[in-house]
């Protein structure tokens, strides 16, 4: 089985009730890209990247279609059943922009998956549960908007909250945090996210204003140095979020301590193929971590899924999804959806979702 034809779409998806606030942005739509792979025995694979406009990373939508338009002509007539080859052939296209590889890798596994009428899931190793948790994102907001949210959402079955701050003062993330814990108590795991947005006066003072609840520190500062200089101070877990760019930082963060687990993107990281990679490495060493994305519809949602039922239960922190922030599926048969705090495992071969095409009107680029 080949790869006969490339298709790059993008795709507009507006924020349900938004914007959604994070300390350095505020998103009112995301513009993703989504691939569409064709073999020559005719089956069809999808992938997509999305990320959270151009500043939350070094990544953006016209960047990711940019550098599908430098591989894909490479990777006409590759295997559609070798992950790993097609990881190498686009390397050797283009340096980096692993989150637009990532669209690529992802379609791979679908099409590998229908090839072989397995899940993606099971492509991965195996899935250990058909039903994965969830955690829900607040958002950045006042402590009241935050302390009801994290109410309503423990009723709906989370397990875990991801409590947004930075960007302000730092005595109102004190409050919101205080305020959270009050209201759940121990009936959620939180985590703080900072998405890079404190300085490291602003971890350390959040850390001992709050010394007595328990929570994770989700990327409190913009780089590496900077939170290696911090982690001393701290008296909570420390998690990598966006300084977890590839397996060799990973590694390096790993090895010099920084931190005590990850927030990892599927995409970030290059995809399916590395996040199994990443998975591995995490449970050799016994860290927990998310396996989630920036954004995106179901193709990206399905993605997470199947690698978060293929990771050890006392080491996953949860998959996170917009779903709830984004009107409407793909597919709307099979879409993925988050029930009672958890995600029904696509039953499926592949990504277990077929888009409806029709939605996504005409490719921005075609090749084959």
């Amino acid at each position: 089985m080949k790869i006969a034809e490339i298709h790059i779409y993008d795709h507009e998806l507006p924020v349900k009730n938004g914007p959604f606030v994070m300390a350095k942005a505020l998103v009112h739509s995301l513009n993703t890209t989504i691939v569409k792979l064709v073999s020559d025995n005719g089956l069809v694979g999808w992938g997509e990247t999305c990320p959270v406009g151009p500043t939350y990373a070094p990544s953006h939508g016209a960047g990711a279609r940019a550098a599908l338009c430098e591989i894909a002509p490479g990777l006409l007539g590759a295997s559609g059943l070798t992950p790993l080859s097609v990881r190498r052939v686009m390397d050797e296209r283009l340096n980096g922009h692993r989150y637009a590889k990532a669209a690529v890798d992802i379609a791979i596994y679908d099409l590998l998956g229908k090839h072989t009428g397995m899940r993606v899931a099971d492509l991965l190793g195996g899935a250990v549960t058909e039903s994965v948790p969830s955690y829900y994102s607040s958002g950045v907001g006042s402590p009241e908007e935050i302390a009801r949210i994290a109410a309503d959402k423990m009723a709906e079955g989370f397990l875990r909250m991801q409590v947004k701050v930075g960007g302000r003062p730092v005595e109102m993330d004190i409050e919101v945090i205080h305020r959270v814990w009050e209201t759940v108590g121990k009936g959620m795991r939180l985590a703080v996210d900072a998405n890079r947005g404190w300085t490291a006066r602003d971890a350390i003072l959040v850390s001992q204003a709050c010394r007595d609840i328990p929570f994770v520190i989700e990327q409190p500062c913009n780089t590496i140095e900077e939170m290696v200089a911090v982690r001393p101070q701290l008296n909570h877990p420390v998690y990598a979020d966006e300084s977890g760019v590839d397996i060799n930082t990973v590694l390096r963060l790993i090895e010099q301590r920084v931190v005590d687990g990850f927030g990892m993107k599927v995409t970030r990281i290059g995809g399916l193929h590395a996040m199994a990679t990443f998975r591995d490495i995490c449970e050799a060493r016994s860290l927990p971590h998310t396996c989630d994305d920036a954004w995106g519809g179901d193709i990206i949602a399905a993605a997470c899924t199947h690698i978060g039922a293929t990771i050890k239960p006392n080491l996953l922190e949860g998959v996170w999804l917009a779903q709830p922030f984004i009107e409407g599926h793909y597919d709307s048969e099979n879409g993925i959806r988050i029930v009672d705090g958890h995600i029904p495992l696509p039953s499926g071969p592949g990504l277990g979702v077929r888009p409806d095409e029709s939605l996504f009107t005409q490719p921005v680029a075609s090749y084959g």
